[in-house]
């Protein structure tokens, strides 16, 4: 699980990530990033929407965010998120294609958007 301090809360911080429009995307995932940070200090903060048109079973949509937490989580954990430390939010959304997918396919498609990202 991703520690609090790294998690979007509530719905204004969702939308206005979403009207900045910064949006990267491939065959799995879809990344939207937030504003630039204007304070070095402050922690980027990553969202996961996966919604009821992506699978109606509630149990398919929570594996795909479990597993892109999961990924998140041990990207922050080994320090990799360096590109995108300047952003102040970043939202993950799924594609269809990420239903039979692992962890590993997740992760190499998170790591390519987030090089794109830049």
């Amino acid at each position: 699980m991703i520690p609090k301090k790294y998690r979007l809360k509530n719905q204004k911080a969702f939308d206005a990530t979403y009207r900045n429009r910064h949006i990267v995307s491939d065959s799995l995932l879809t990344i939207y990033a937030g504003k630039p940070k204007k304070d070095a200090n402050q922690l980027t903060r990553y969202g996961f929407v996966v919604s009821k048109k992506y699978h109606k079973r509630s149990v398919k949509r929570n594996r795909i965010k479990r597993l892109m937490r999961e990924c998140v989580r041990l990207a922050i954990k080994n320090n990799k998120l360096t590109e995108v430390e300047n952003y102040m939010s970043i939202i993950l959304i799924p594609k269809e294609k990420t239903l039979g997918c692992k962890l590993c396919d997740i992760e190499k498609s998170f790591f390519k958007l987030i090089a794109r990202l830049k």
